[in-house]
């Protein structure tokens, strides 16, 4: 097989991207277990301190958007620079921090430099591979963020030994190193006709997420009707603007709007994924916080070993081969769950995670690839900007409403539950179950092997 030099180039600049990828994840991470902490050393309640993680959610997801935006208008390698400049600059920031408003800060700079980093890992396959090699390329970012997920806890509990939480803010400084091989390896040129930005439309999306994710925190329905009214001036603005923010014809382009619904929905079960084992073996097992940390720790690696056989799968068999692997380890996980929580030995949950685990990495590679292939060159970095950005911004919504249900403290039933006790895990394990066998008879109908084409840019979406 003939290896063109662009791919070869590409091979090079995802094996960096792959090491980014982990220092990303492990940030996203590393400071859920210092909430208390810092909740007792600066005098302020949980809501606010919870801000570290979800104030870096909020910006991370919106900043993929606007990366990918202006990846049409600057070269790649340049936002790269300045993206991984701006994560280091929060990192000291932050540990230089005396005050909450301080540590905040250097948390909300480091999410907007730390953004580009899921904006380039899902354009560089699109400009680099051909669509039949591409799963390979963003099997490599899987592969990354599922390390960085399985050391984010580890390094956090092993520099909280001997360390200041303030510590917490070091590990990203690394990214430095990796600018040079990005400058190095990345040469790419912006859009010939890039047009003009529309700040005022980027400006309300951000508004509409930020204000959307608010009200699911704190169930305040003024918020919600605040988003309401955002989203309305954003469809009129997307409507009427000579260049939108997002161009219209994205959103009609049907294939892509039915993959962007099935990443929704995805997205909220592998929120439940990260939410409930480790509350389920805390309140039901009643395991402590450094052991639930080592129990999470197998499935991250799975993922992070297996990922890699994931994107060869879906080169060689198509993503729809892959996405039918992914639902069935999914569903077998969430049937164990359901049938043994509460009922089966502590470790026998570790071993489940693993199939949820391995399942949810095939099936982000899996629905990021075919989208991929319903995008013109011009519209990727957008079009895979959204993508991105709903994947937190549902996943952080998700969780919010799981967070509510296990307060209710309802023990429920279900066919399968045999522990009384895990009665609430079990309903949502098997809603979880029945949801993802519904996607993937969609997601077979939708994205069947043949169906797709590279598409030709419209003139009404240029």
């Amino acid at each position: 097989m003939q290896i063109s030099s662009k791919e070869l180039a590409g091979r090079r600049i995802m094996r960096v991207m792959l090491f980014t990828a982990v220092f990303s994840a492990m940030s996203v991470l590393m400071f859920n277990i210092v909430l208390p902490e810092l909740r007792a050393e600066f005098q302020i309640d949980l809501a606010q301190a919870s801000w570290l993680s979800s104030g870096y959610l909020l910006v991370y997801a919106i900043g993929s958007v606007i990366y990918g935006k202006l990846a049409n208008r600057y070269r790649l390698k340049n936002l790269l620079t300045f993206g991984l400049i701006a994560f280091a600059a929060g990192s000291l920031v932050g540990f230089a921090s005396t005050a909450f408003w301080q540590a905040l800060a250097g948390r909300l700079l480091q999410a907007a430099g730390a953004a580009v980093v899921p904006a380039a890992a899902m354009l560089i396959p699109i400009r680099y591979f051909p669509p039949e090699r591409r799963g390979g390329a963003m099997s490599m970012t899987a592969a990354g963020l599922a390390l960085g997920t399985a050391l984010g806890p580890a390094v956090a509990a092993l520099l909280l030994a001997v360390l200041d939480w303030r510590w917490l803010f070091v590990p990203p400084v690394l990214v430095l190193a990796l600018v040079p091989f990005f400058r190095k390896y990345v040469n790419d040129d912006p859009a010939p006709n890039p047009g003009k930005i529309d700040w005022p439309g980027a400006a309300l999306l951000a508004g509409t997420v930020a204000l959307a994710l608010l009200g699911a925190t704190y169930w305040w329905g003024r918020l919600f009707a605040a988003a309401a009214l955002t989203l309305c001036l954003l469809v009129w603005r997307l409507a009427t603007a000579p260049e939108p923010f997002v161009q219209p014809a994205l959103f009609r382009n049907r294939s892509y709007a039915g993959g962007l619904a099935i990443t929704a929905l995805i997205s909220c079960v592998a929120s439940g994924m990260a939410l409930l084992p480790p509350v389920l073996l805390a309140d039901v097992y009643g395991l402590d916080s450094e052991w639930i940390g080592f129990a999470l720790v197998p499935a991250a690696l799975a993922s992070f070993a297996l990922s890699r056989t994931g994107g060869k799968l879906a080169d060689r068999r198509g993503d729809s081969s892959l996405y039918t692997l992914a639902s069935g380890l999914l569903m077998l996980c969430f049937a164990l769950l359901a049938a043994f929580s509460g009922a089966a030995p502590v470790w026998t949950i570790p071993l489940f995670l693993i199939f949820g685990s391995v399942g949810q990495t095939f099936i982000q590679v899996a629905v990021s690839n075919s989208l991929s292939k319903t995008l013109s060159k011009e519209q990727a970095g957008v079009g895979m900007g959204l993508f991105t950005m709903t994947n937190f911004i549902v996943g952080g919504m998700a969780a919010s409403v799981y967070g509510l249900l296990l307060e209710m403290d309802v023990h429920g039933w279900n066919p399968l539950a045999a522990g009384a006790n895990a009665g609430m895990f079990a309903n949502l394990f098997l809603g979880f179950l029945l949801l993802h066998a519904g996607l993937l008879a969609y997601y077979r109908m939708r994205f069947r092997p043949g169906r797709l084409t590279e598409p030709r840019l419209s003139a009404e979406g240029r």
